[in-house]
C-alpha cells in the first residue's frame, strides 16, 4: 500500500532529478535508499550474527565483553594502508629527483 511523505518542495525536486537520472520513479528511489540504511535493531542484529560467526570459525567462546575490549584489527589495517598510499604518493610526486652522483673511480673518468 503507498502512502504519502511530506517533504519540502526542493527535496522533492531533487529526488526527482535523482530518480530520472536512474531511470526510477521516486517511491523506487526512496526505497533503494531505505534499504541501504540499517536500524539500530537490524545493527546489532548483525553484530551478534557476525560475532557468532566468529565464535563458531574460531572454535573460542568469546564474549561480548571481550569483543567489545579487543583492537579495532580492520581500522588499524586502513590506517596501515592510507599511511602506505600516501608514503607511495610523496615518493612517486618528487619533482626534485636527482641521480646519485657516479661512483667510477677518478681514474676511470681520465680515460
Amino acid at each position: 500500500m503507498a502512502t504519502t511523505i511530506q517533504v519540502l518542495r526542493e527535496t522533492r525536486d531533487h529526488l526527482a532529478e535523482l530518480a530520472k537520472e536512474r531511470g526510477v520513479s521516486i517511491g523506487q528511489l526512496v526505497e533503494a535508499l531505505a534499504a541501504e540504511q540499517l536500524t539500530a535493531a537490524q545493527r546489532a542484529e548483525r553484530l551478534a550474527a557476525d560475532r557468532e560467526t566468529v565464535r563458531r570459525m574460531m572454535g573460542v567462546d568469546l564474549r561480548d565483553e571481550e569483543f567489545e575490549r579487543a583492537p579495532d584489527v580492520l581500522g588499524n589495517i586502513y590506517k596501515i594502508a592510507a599511511e602506505k598510499v600516501r608514503a607511495a604518493k610523496g615518493t612517486a610526486t618528487r619533482s626534485s629527483w636527482t641521480p646519485a652522483p657516479s661512483r667510477r673511480s677518478p681514474a676511470a673518468t681520465k680515460r
